[in-house]
């Protein structure tokens, strides 16, 4: 499911333009409009079996570290669909596991045996609240669709560049790349090791090079190193080190492709980052 490649960390936001939200009490699971807040994050977990007949599952997890699973319970007396919880489970069986199925640029969440994750609407107590149940009315079509939006991706860090080979020449050494000085006398030449980053992470960013958001692949990126998490100071960082004046710093999408301004905060952890520089103008208009 490319909805989910390289996807660490997603939010998922209803047909009622609501999040999946984790409630405090650890236990239940409903709608939220807010969608900065911590509860509304969920971790992405591949199930490695799942390969068969190319599906995909997955597990996902709440802030607390529980799981989202399509329990037995019936929501209301009479009434069909069945609770959502937070749970553990003491062996993670096909109550925690959902196989998403891509409608257009949305998703549907199915459990093993055919119900769907469902954002319910309407007067309470449905509104607000979510369960899973079986497609079977046209009108509530729309309600089991999600939007996925990925919040931390799986970055690797950049290999790091092999030093180039040193060439043999009499009784001295020297490299094949550059005119550094000649080592004689001794052949106990110390292996040369990346430098250390300080403290903080690396950004590797680009800067747009034309009007229709496209990059030029083979220029040399650029990377700075940056302390904190805080977007609008890594925005005044990199107007330092550009020289230029009223960007946006945006992100590739994983997904698509596409470049989307940050937001929120930069994802913890120090994690390393690849972003590009757009200067605002009609540019950002098709974002």
């Amino acid at each position: 499911m490319d909805l989910f490649n390289n996807a660490k960390a997603v939010r998922l936001k209803s047909h009622h333009n609501k999040y999946l939200h984790a409630d405090e009490d650890e236990e239940s699971v409903t709608q939220d409009r807010n969608g900065g807040a911590k509860n509304n994050r969920w971790t992405v977990e591949f199930v490695t079996e799942s390969h068969e007949d190319n599906i995909t599952i997955i597990r996902l997890k709440s802030c607390y570290n529980k799981y989202l699973t399509a329990s037995n319970q019936p929501f209301l007396l009479g009434m069909t669909g069945r609770k959502v919880l937070q749970t553990v489970p003491r062996r993670l069986d096909s109550s925690v596991e959902w196989e998403p199925i891509r409608e257009g640029n949305q998703v549907k969440l199915r459990t093993r045996y055919g119900q769907f994750l469902r954002a319910n609407g309407g007067l309470p107590p449905w509104r607000n609240s979510v369960t899973h149940d079986i497609a079977h009315r046209t009108a509530f079509q729309d309600w089991i669709l999600w939007d996925v939006d990925v919040v931390d991706i799986v970055v690797q860090s950049p290999a790091a560049r092999p030093a180039p080979p040193l060439v043999f020449h009499s009784d001295s050494f020297t490299s094949s790349e550059s005119s550094s000085p000649t080592f004689s006398e001794s052949t106990d030449v110390p292996h040369s090791s990346p430098p250390k980053m300080e403290e903080g992470r690396a950004i590797y960013y680009h800067v747009l090079s034309d009007d229709f958001g496209e990059i030029d692949e083979n220029a040399q990126g650029f990377c700075i190193n940056f302390k904190g998490n805080s977007v609008i100071e890594l925005t005044r960082k990199l107007e330092e080190e550009t020289g230029l004046k009223d960007i946006t710093v945006c992100t590739r999408s994983p997904l698509n492709g596409k470049l989307y301004p940050l937001r929120l905060q930069l994802p913890p952890n120090n994690v390393t980052m690849k972003v590009v520089v757009v200067q605002n103008s009609d540019t950002l208009e098709g974002f």
